[in-house]
């Protein structure tokens, strides 16, 4: 019994150790913190801005495209941030530092974890930064509007970095984990609504998109974060889900990345 809870923590102590070190190297890094927020604040700000006259009709002229964006760029930011953490375990693999980890006295399982829980907590404090412009666009936001936003944030965070740590458990060089990120989250991002009602669409890309796990996170998003500042009516027509489904396939897609994820890392050479 000693011995298990011995193993227990040692395990915790190894994976509260690889989150603290993807949190505080994100912390420590001010050129990272800012150029994370170009993308989002570019598509937000330009791209956003540039097509609000054409989408004026949008519910009935009484809704502001950028404020119809807004969740989709809270969910983009979660997503890039999450995925691209993962980055750091084909980093650590090229310069020798996954194997001295491999080595030390925790399991595998311990460290896969720990990556994803660094990953989610970054892609939640980058998601943070960018709900703070909220105001800007005449978005109110309560405070239990905001937990509910920060939580939202957290599972769709979880499910993104299983989905990079998956991916990357088995790439040998940044080049090809690059080229993969690339070819699947452009997709994700532009078949989740956050650019578009996914209402009336072609049937195929509506099976895209009920089969993409960004969706189910760009939907509550969007109902939780414009439930003060447009109409009722409109955010019903844009609804795809209850809140409380949209939560469950997330979980449920976290456990499908996560699970094999934490099998593969600990298949590593």
């Amino acid at each position: 019994m000693k011995q298990r809870i011995a193993s227990l923590t040692r395990n915790l102590k190894g994976a509260f150790t690889i989150w603290s070190r993807d949190v505080l190297r994100f912390s420590r890094d001010r050129s990272r913190i800012l150029g994370s927020l170009g993308q989002p604040l570019l598509f937000l700000f330009v791209f956003g801005s540039g097509l609000s006259p054409a989408m004026a009709p949008l519910g009935g002229g009484s809704v502001n495209f950028v404020q119809f964006m807004f969740p989709g760029i809270l969910a983009m930011a979660v997503l890039f941030t999450s995925i691209f953490s993962a980055v750091s375990i084909v980093w650590d693999r090229e310069f020798g530092f996954l194997k001295e980890v491999m080595v030390a006295p925790v399991s595998r399982a311990a460290v896969a974890l720990g990556k994803v829980a660094g990953g989610s907590t970054v892609a939640v404090l980058q998601g943070m930064l960018v709900l703070l412009f909220a105001p800007l666009l005449g978005i109110k936001l309560t405070w239990d509007q905001a937990l509910i936003l920060v939580g939202l944030m957290l599972l769709l965070a979880v499910v993104m970095t299983s989905l990079g740590v998956l991916i990357a458990a088995r790439q040998r060089t940044m080049e090809g984990f690059h080229v993969i990120m690339n070819f699947i989250m452009l997709p994700m991002f532009f078949l989740s609504g956050a650019f578009f009602p996914l209402r009336s669409v072609p049937l195929w890309m509506e099976w895209l998109a009920k089969a993409n796990p960004v969706t189910y996170g760009v939907d509550p998003l969007r109902q939780v974060a414009l439930s003060e500042s447009v109409p009722a009516t409109f955010l019903d027509m844009l609804r795809l889900h209850p809140i409380a489904t949209d939560v469950a396939v997330m979980a449920a897609f976290g456990l499908a990345f996560l699970v094999p994820a934490v099998w593969l890392f600990g298949k590593q050479d």
